[in-house]
Order: structure tokens, then C-alpha cells, then sequence
């Protein structure tokens, strides 16, 4: 039996084994799967999915890249919780 070694860096590991573990399998038993069936059907790729945490959608990310520009940029107002419910209450 040979041994394969894979370097990932530790955020995608992390979301790897959290997504196998979803599925209920580990690393090896995944990285098998894959291979099996590349071998099997001569291509690339297959699918096996997970459902995806929304925060990190496309168009969640877009949002969010349009918020921090905006902060960046000065363009924001803060206020308190205070103030808020101040001017809540005059409308």
C-alpha cells in the first residue's frame, strides 16, 4: 500500500474535514472515493455535494465586499443604540 501525501493550507483543511464530516466520512475515505471513480470513468470530475453555509455565497460575499469598501472609504455613519431609537421615535 503506498502512502500519498497532500499538502493544504489550514483554512481549506479545516472546511475540508468539516464538509467530509457532513458527508460522514474522513480525508482518506474521500480522497478514495475520488480516485476510484476518476480511474473508473477515465475523467474529471464528479460530483458529491454538501450543502454550503449561505454566509459565504457569492452574492453574500459581494455584499460584503461592497460594505467593507464603504468603511473603508469613510462612507459610513455611527451611532448609537440611543440615538437610533431616538430618531425612531420622532418619525
Amino acid at each position: 500500500m503506498a502512502t500519498v501525501s497532500l499538502q493544504f493550507d489550514d483554512e481549506m483543511k479545516k472546511r475540508l474535514d468539516e464538509m467530509c464530516d457532513e458527508m460522514g466520512m474522513n480525508l482518506t475515505t474521500f480522497f478514495m472515493i475520488y480516485a476510484k471513480k476518476a480511474l473508473r470513468d477515465r475523467r474529471i470530475p464528479f460530483e458529491i455535494t454538501a450543502s454550503m453555509d449561505s454566509f459565504y455565497s457569492d452574492s453574500n460575499m459581494e455584499y460584503l465586499r461592497q460594505a467593507d469598501n464603504q468603511v473603508q472609504n469613510g462612507q459610513v455613519v455611527i451611532k448609537t443604540i440611543e440615538e437610533l431609537e431616538r430618531e425612531n421615535q420622532n418619525h
